[in-house]
């Protein structure tokens, strides 16, 4: 793999990944007291997050199922279409995709994983094969 390769699929030092912002932006929404705009959105994550990049993120995880939004004069209001486990699932995807061998995570994951979680596992598996 030549360097400017190697260099554009890293992170420049200081920069969250777009599976962390998403994660940011979807944990607050979810916190919020009932429907919210972006502006309320940026307010509470962390760091000088611009507004035009708030709006970028809700718009893909609107893409994604997990927020809705509705007209709110001339501007939208967002709120979380996922639960508790929907925002722990991201966290885990947050964390596969930060690491460069997804199957060596994967296996030690797995490796991890009591007799019982591996069964429920495996089910889910094969429910998703036959979907």
């Amino acid at each position: 793999m030549e360097r400017h390769e190697r260099e554009a699929r890293q992170p420049r030092p200081g920069r969250r990944g777009q599976g962390e912002l998403e994660a940011q932006v979807l944990a607050a929404v979810h916190a919020a007291p009932g429907p919210v705009n972006a502006a309320w959105v940026q307010e509470r994550i962390a760091g000088d997050l611009a507004y035009t990049t708030v709006m970028t993120i809700l718009t893909r995880l609107l893409a994604k199922g997990t927020v809705t939004r509705e007209r709110a004069g001339r501007s939208f209001v967002w709120r979380s279409t996922v639960g508790e486990a929907g925002l722990a699932a991201l966290r885990m995807r947050k964390v596969l995709d930060g690491e460069s061998d997804r199957g060596a995570v994967l296996a030690s994951f797995v490796t991890t994983l009591s007799p019982d979680d591996e069964r429920m596992l495996r089910g889910l598996l094969a429910s998703a094969d036959t979907a």
